[in-house]
C-alpha cells in the first residue's frame, strides 16, 4: 500500500501534499466544518481568465448562472465575448463546499497493459493510470481525504468540470465554433484546497474524466520516482508562474515552470509537448501564491488570494477614477474639444465622441480626427501634430477588471497597441511578464484583452492637456 504522507514512501519535499479528485456520488464532511446556512462559504481565491475582460455591461440573471460546490460570483463589468454563462465565464470564486470532496493517493497496481480497462471500470473509485508499455501498466489509485476540496478546470462542459475555460486568441476574445482548434485538454488540471486554515491551495497537472480516471497513454511523458512511485505530465502541459515580491506594488516576474500530475515542479521542456521532462526543482511547490499565473496551452489564469483582492482597487475606486480623469477637462490640444472616458455601463460598442485617443509611441492624447495618416508606414499609422512620432492611433479604454491591477494608482499609462488604461505600476509590471504562446514562444500582453505588446516598453505614459480657462 502506498499511502501519501508516510515518510517511508514519499519524498521530505512532497510528504504533506495531498492529492484530490471528485467523489461523485460519496462525499463525507468534516466534523464541524460546514458552513451554517446563513453564514457565506469561505472563499480560498478567485481565478481571472486572462485577456477576456472586456467592458459587457452589467449581467442578466440567466447569465449569472450557477455552479455547484463553489460560488460563482459577478465579474464586475468584465465578462466574456459571448456573456458569462453558468460554469464557463471569465472569473470564477472558489469557495469551501458543503463536504469535502478530496481524494488521495492509496494503492499502486501493476497489472496487464489489456486489462486496464476492466481494473477502471469502477466509477467510484478515482485513479491514475499509466501506461508503461502495451504489456504494462501501472495504477495508482485514490481514496477520499476529508481535508480538502477539489475543484477541476478544463474545456469540458462535463459536470466534473467546475470551471470551462476555451482558448482565447490574441487581441482579445474566446476562440469559439467549430472550426477553432483548441489546444486546452478536454481535463486541463485540479486544483486541491485546504477546508482549514490558511485554506492553502495546490495545483495539479490533469483532472479526473467521468469515469474517475486519469489517462497517461503510452506517448505520455512519465517517469518512476526515486521513491518508487509513479509521475507524469499532460501532453501541452501545465505552466505556473509565481510572482516575486507577491502581487503587489513591488512584484516582479518570476520564473515559469511546469506541474506534474502529482504536483510536483520542473523545468520547462524543450517545447510544449516534448516527451522528455524538464529538471526536478526541489526548492519550489505547487502551491498557489497571490498573483500566480496558470497557462493551460490556450488560456492564462491569474489566481487571487482573498487577502490580495483587499489590496485591489474596487469597482467604486475605478469608478471614481473615471469621474476624477473627467473633471479634469482634458482637451484635444488640435481641435480643443473636451475630451471624457465613457461610463463601462454602456459597453464596449464604438468610441464615444468624446472618447480620448492615444497616439501609442509618444503618449499624447487627442480627441478623434482623421487627418496624418502615413498609409505607407501601415493602415493604423498616422503622425502626431505636437512631435511628429508616426505610430498607432487608438482609442483609450479604462481597464475595468479590478483583479488584474497591482494598486489603485490612478490611470496614468496605456498598453500599447491596444490602448487599455490603468495604473503604471500595473502597467509596467504586466508588460514585463512574458506569456507563454505556441508550443515555446513567450510574449508580453495587455491582460484586459490578450493584444501582444509592442513598442520597447509594452505601454505609454499618456500625456493629457489641460481645459485653456
Amino acid at each position: 500500500m502506498v499511502l501519501e504522507g508516510n515518510p517511508e514512501v514519499g519524498s521530505p519535499r512532497n510528504s504533506d501534499l495531498h492529492h484530490p479528485g471528485s467523489q461523485g456520488s460519496r462525499v463525507l464532511s468534516s466534523p464541524g466544518e460546514d458552513a451554517q446556512p446563513d453564514q457565506e462559504p469561505i472563499k480560498y481565491g478567485e481565478l481571472i481568465v486572462l485577456g477576456c475582460c472586456e467592458e459587457g455591461g452589467e449581467e442578466t440573471e440567466a447569465q449569472r448562472g450557477e455552479v455547484t460546490g463553489p460560488r460563482a460570483h459577478s465579474c464586475y463589468n468584465g465578462c466574456l465575448a459571448s456573456g458569462d454563462k453558468g460554469r464557463r465565464r471569465s472569473r470564477l470564486a472558489l469557495s469551501r463546499r458543503p463536504h469535502a470532496n478530496g481524494v488521495k493517493p492509496d494503492v499502486m497496481h501493476h497489472i496487464s497493459t489489456p486489462l486496464v480497462s476492466k481494473a477502471l471500470s469502477n466509477r467510484g473509485q478515482h485513479s491514475i493510470s499509466y501506461t508503461l508499455s502495451r504489456s504494462h501498466s501501472v495504477i495508482v489509485e485514490y481514496t477520499h481525504d476529508s481535508d480538502t476540496d477539489m475543484f477541476q478546470i478544463g474545456r469540458s462542459t462535463e459536470n466534473m468540470i467546475d470551471f470551462v475555460v476555451t482558448d482565447t486568441s490574441p487581441g482579445g476574445g474566446a476562440a469559439e465554433g467549430p472550426s477553432a482548434q483548441s489546444t486546452i485538454s478536454r481535463y486541463a488540471c485540479r486544483i486541491l484546497c485546504d477546508r482549514r486554515p490558511p485554506y492553502t491551495a495546490r495545483i495539479y497537472a490533469a483532472g479526473f474524466d467521468a469515469s474517475s480516471n486519469i489517462f497517461l497513454g503510452e506517448r505520455a511523458a512519465k517517469w518512476r520516482t526515486p521513491d518508487g512511485l509513479m509521475d507524469g505530465l499532460t501532453t501541452n502541459g501545465v505552466l505556473v508562474m509565481h510572482p516575486a515580491g507577491g502581487f503587489s506594488e513591488d512584484s516582479a516576474p518570476g520564473v515559469w515552470r511546469e506541474i506534474s500530475v502529482c504536483g510536483n515542479v520542473y523545468t520547462l521542456r524543450d517545447s510544449r509537448s516534448a516527451q522528455q521532462r524538464g529538471k526536478l526543482v526541489e526548492n519550489e511547490s505547487n502551491v498557489l501564491q497571490d498573483g500566480s499565473l496558470i497557462d493551460l496551452c490556450g488560456a492564462t489564469l491569474l489566481w487571487r488570494t482573498p487577502a490580495g483582492l483587499l489590496r485591489a482597487p474596487t469597482l467604486k475606486q475605478l469608478e471614481a477614477q473615471r469621474q476624477e480623469a473627467n473633471a479634469a477637462r482634458p482637451q484635444c490640444p488640435v481641435g480643443l474639444s473636451t475630451l471624457a472616458f465613457p461610463s463601462p455601463a454602456r459597453g464596449r460598442t464604438a468610441p464615444d465622441k468624446q472618447q480620448p485617443w492615444v497616439y501609442v509611441r509618444c503618449g499624447h492624447v487627442h480627441g478623434y480626427h482623421g487627418w496624418g495618416c502615413r498609409r505607407e508606414r501601415g493602415p493604423q499609422e498616422r503622425e502626431c501634430p505636437l512631435c511628429r512620432l508616426v505610430g498607432p492611433y487608438v482609442p483609450l479604454w479604462l481597464g475595468q477588471e479590478a483583479g488584474l491591477c497591482l494598486d489603485p494608482g490612478p490611470p496614468s499609462h496605456a498598453f500599447a497597441p491596444c490602448g487599455h488604461v490603468c495604473s503604471e505600476k500595473t502597467a509596467r509590471y504586466w508588460a514585463q511578464t512574458p506569456l507563454p504562446h505556441g508550443t515555446h514562444a513567450f510574449h508580453a500582453a495587455c491582460p484586459f484583452c490578450g493584444a501582444w505588446l509592442t513598442g520597447e516598453h509594452g505601454c505609454v505614459r499618456l500625456i493629457f492637456q489641460g481645459p485653456l480657462d
